[in-house]
């Protein structure tokens, strides 16, 4: 395809889909999808084979998991609206509350779902604060001091989330925290929700401490239904973004491909993370030193002066639509694919049209190598956001 195209593999998503749902049934627990990092709603029907419910964080997600999945949401805000509130309740089979007083304020309107509250451990190893949502001053949860010793009677859960793309290990760390500042309240409750950031699917995590784990943990509290509710493990490495060369500028010595995608607006974890993605075919460059203006890595100029060697640019007019440095194995002339791996989590999901660029397509190479288009995209989508 001439256009810029995210393609979601349906044998790669299958793999992964058949791994997790491996890891609820062995561990006990139930395992959901987080919206937030994934929501092509036309590959429901593929996730309805392996997982039975989703997570949802506003009112258009919750509507998503009941109208398109089938089934009512697991929801958490971090801030319900009066306006939006029962409409909600009317998609969801379980609710979490971020704060005391949102309970307050709203808990008798919720009668007729699973009540939870969003408790913080004050621990987290994730390095990025953009990300840590129990860095100092979240806004996230509610912490063990300010819990009444007796819960209210209608509140039958904790939500707690910790994590970032993260490790069994660290979850077995993050977990004794959470043991410590909130175990006596277990008693009280019926479920848990772990929260996200479990990347079961990525190659190095250690799937059978986070099953021995979870085994344990029934052991030391059977009544506790336990809930995990990952984005990123669902789409781990299921697909690309496919991009063009449009024009290679030069300045200073630094060349740069200029490619019909843009980084702030099609990848944008990767200017917040940041991260450099891995591109299909080049050689990341990584030694560097810190651009303080960008806050972010660059690297030297005689690097960058190498034979085939690009910084890639977004076509978008902020100045920092660039990501670092790759040496091709051949010369870019216009026209040539730049392909982006893993590029299906945490894309199509916040994806913007600043300037009015459009959003890539989006197509799923099914199992027996046809490429279906599930959505192109143009000026009307972009009209639709100002309307």
């Amino acid at each position: 395809m001439d256009t810029p195209i995210y393609i979601i593999e349906e044998t790669l998503l299958r793999r992964n889909l058949k791994l997790i749902a491996s890891v609820a049934a062995k561990a006990d627990i139930e395992i959901i999808l987080a919206f937030k990092a994934f929501a092509l709603w036309k590959t429901f029907p593929i996730f309805r084979e392996y997982i039975h419910a989703t997570t949802a964080s506003s009112l258009s997600e919750a509507r998503m998991a009941f109208e398109k999945f089938g089934a009512p949401a697991h929801t958490y805000s971090p801030a319900y609206t009066d306006d939006e509130f029962d409409e909600i309740v009317s998609c969801s089979s379980h609710l979490t509350f971020n704060s005391l007083t949102q309970y307050e304020r709203f808990h008798q309107r919720a009668k007729t779902v699973s009540i939870g509250l969003r408790v913080n451990p004050e621990y987290s190893e994730v390095g990025t604060l953009l990300y840590n949502p129990c860095a100092p001053g979240t806004r996230f949860g509610v912490t063990a001091d300010k819990l009444p010793e007796q819960l209210p009677a209608d509140m039958e859960g904790f939500h707690c989330h910790c994590h970032c793309e993260s490790g069994a290990d660290v979850f077995q760390r993050t977990l004794t925290h959470i043991e410590e500042k909130f175990s006596r309240w277990f008693p009280q409750l019926k479920w848990i929700n772990f929260g996200g950031g479990h990347l079961m699917t990525r190659k190095d995590y250690d799937v059978d401490l986070l099953i021995s784990m979870m085994q344990d943990f029934h052991k030391r509290y059977p009544w506790l239904k336990v809930i995990l509710e990952p984005g990123s493990a669902f789409a781990w490495q299921t697909g690309p973004l496919i991009s063009h060369v449009v024009d290679v500028v030069e300045d200073k010595g630094i060349k740069t491909a200029i490619l019909d995608v843009s980084f702030t607006c099609h990848m944008p974890d990767c200017l917040e993370m940041p991260y450099y993605p891995d591109v299909r075919g080049a050689e990341h460059i990584e030694e560097g030193i810190v651009d303080e203006s960008l806050n972010r890595k660059s690297v030297n100029r005689k690097s960058a002066n190498c034979e085939f060697t690009y910084r890639l640019g977004g076509n978008s007019c902020l100045s920092g639509d660039f990501m670092g440095f790759w040496r091709f194995p051949k010369e870019l002339q216009v026209g040539d694919k730049v392909i982006f791996e893993d590029m299906i989590h945490y894309t199509t999901v916040k994806t913007n049209t600043f300037n009015g660029i459009s959003h890539p397509a989006i197509g799923i190479l099914h199992e027996d190598g046809h490429l279906e288009v599930l959505r192109r995209f143009g000026y009307e989508d972009y009209l639709n956001r100002m309307d």
